[in-house]
């Protein structure tokens, strides 16, 4: 078994756990181990909720091994059924329960519970944590959802459900609402909105609705063509992420509903014209690597492409149930798509490839910040940060607002940093200069010391030892927010060329996110044709081999 610091998914029993969350009246017995309780702390200190996840474990512990424990398991669904009175009950094992077969479906059915009992068979050592929930939502519509009348009742506007949003999904809160008022618009009723939000009397009447919204094909595409195939219910195939997926989207609900196709985009579709303004036509043709979630990775590099003019030179998801749809999709970029949970490879195909944004997980973020690149955050597994206070969704034409800012401004700020860079010895920027926002009004930092103190005969201080980080880092002119962190090594290696001061000055002048790229070749160069020390001359040179 490999060990890992980080993992892109957690076990199925997990995506479980978000789908009870999600929804207002069903509790999960869980048959796990004292110490599974971790997970708790994903939903009440990651995603913030106000409550713990609506789950009793079991907790059995090594000495409980030589006895019953198919009696704990009994006990804790009993004692979950007269404290919480759920209208709906999930059972199951965790990773480390599996392992001794107690079989908590069949001992909930043995105690005859008043209220539906779903028993979930999730396999934790070949399945991962979004198929644990697809598996647990599809599992809940199999076992509640009813047949609807022969003759549905005439309505005046169509309805459909919204399907797949969870608890802890990356922006799902502010996704469900976006396309609820999208759909409002267009004169369509949401009926269901499910797990999210839904009771077992929502999931009950499900195939009532006229067709279904997949908003996270991971969770809700298995329930969806389930109700298609029973109930001869249509769902959609769009994904409306970005401005181009969104038009598609309203087009497609419009055709299964028979009503008009919008004439043109709402007033608040600010993104299109954003990235054709003077301020983003210089970004156009950068280099662009997506690693996250199939759902949000395809559209990304659509998005990325198609809207703001980059070029996608890698891509990747540990989606393994997706893995066509995404080397599909790599296919129309001309790379090839990397299918894995290892992040570590990630890192790797980054380390090669030298993009100029990123566009992750979580786990990108950390890989993007020891390079030095600019990373967003577009896809689960994401930290508290991606749970915002405001109103921030993904989906629609807001959404695409957002992704537009959330992408764009790395970049600029990237150069922002840049020009402050190279112009840290002008009269009027470097360090000890007065806030250029309060003019003249504000003497210089250095002149605010008392009067008293000046008067004073100043002692002798020792000057302070060199220090090669300290003076690489004034080298390179590198500011103290910790993007561009660098270590300087002891010693150069015996085969690596060393870099004068002045070329140390001149690489400084080039932006931080493709300074390490600009390192690298020039080190190469130099290798190559043998020299010892790198001068400007030889960066320079270096440039222009590179660049023919």
């Amino acid at each position: 078994m490999q060990l890992t610091l980080w993992t892109y998914e957690g076990p199925p029993h997990v995506g479980a756990m978000r789908v009870a969350t999600a929804m207002t009246d069903v509790h999960y017995v869980l048959h796990a181990p004292q110490g599974d309780t971790y997970a708790d702390l994903l939903f009440t200190m990651i995603e913030r909720l106000p409550r713990r996840p609506p789950v009793t474990y079991t907790t059995f512990q090594a000495r409980d091994l030589g006895g019953d424990t198919a009696e704990l398991f009994k006990d804790a669904a009993r004692q979950a059924m007269a404290r919480f009175n759920p209208a709906a009950m999930l059972v199951g094992s965790s990773c480390t329960a599996e392992l001794i077969q107690d079989d908590p479906g069949g001992l909930a059915q043995a105690l005859k519970l008043p209220i539906p009992v779903v028993a979930l068979d999730l396999p934790s050592y070949q399945r991962k944590e979004n198929w644990g929930a697809s598996e647990t939502f599809y599992q809940l519509c199999r076992h509640l959802v009813h047949k609807p009348a022969s003759e549905k009742p005439a309505k005046a506007r169509p309805t459909c459900n919204i399907l797949g949003p969870s608890a802890l999904g990356f922006r799902h809160r502010d996704d469900v609402k976006e396309i609820t008022q999208l759909l409002k618009q267009l004169c369509v009723d949401v009926a269901v909105v499910a797990p999210l939000s839904a009771s077992v009397a929502d999931v009950q009447k499900l195939a009532e609705a006229d067709f279904n919204v997949v908003l996270y094909p991971e969770i809700g595409l298995a329930a969806a063509q389930w109700l298609q195939r029973q109930f001869d219910q249509p769902y959609t195939k769009t994904v409306p992420l970005g401005s181009h997926a969104t038009r598609d989207f309203i087009a497609e609900v419009c055709a299964l509903t028979g009503l008009p196709v919008p004439g043109q985009d709402p007033e608040h579709a600010h993104a299109p014209w954003y990235a054709k303004s003077v301020d983003s036509t210089y970004l156009t043709g950068k280099r662009v690597y997506i690693f996250g979630d199939a759902t949000h990775v395809v559209a990304a590099a659509r998005i990325a492409s198609q809207e703001m003019g980059f070029e996608v030179v890698g891509l990747g998801s540990y989606s393994r149930e997706f893995a066509r749809e995404v080397r599909d999709c790599a296919k129309r970029y001309g790379v090839e798509a990397l299918i894995t949970d290892d992040y570590l490879e990630v890192e790797d195909q980054i380390n090669a490839l030298q993009p100029e944004l990123i566009l992750g997980t979580q786990m990108e973020r950390h890989i993007a910040k020891r390079q030095g690149i600019p990373c967003a955050v577009i896809s689960a597994p994401v930290h508290v940060q991606d749970f915002p206070a405001r109103y921030a969704p993904q989906m629609g034409f807001e959404g695409a607002n957002v992704l537009f800012d959330t992408w764009v401004h790395p970049l600029m700020m990237g150069l922002e940093e840049h020009l402050i860079g190279m112009f840290r010895e002008d009269f009027e920027f470097h360090a000890g200069a007065a806030p250029s926002h309060l003019g003249s009004t504000r003497p210089a930092a250095e002149n605010l010391a008392p009067a008293s103190a000046a008067a004073a005969p100043a002692a002798p201080v020792a000057a302070p030892a060199p220090s090669l980080v300290t003076d690489s880092i004034q080298a390179k002119g590198l500011t103290s927010d910790g993007v561009k962190a660098v270590a300087a090594p002891a010693q150069a290696a015996s085969n690596q060329a060393t870099w004068s001061a002045e070329a140390e000055k001149e690489l400084g002048k080039i932006p931080f996110f493709v300074r390490g790229k600009a390192r690298r070749n020039t080190e190469r160069f130099a290798q190559d044709l043998g020299v010892a020390t790198i001068t400007v001359e030889t960066l320079y040179d270096a440039k222009a081999h590179f660049s023919r």
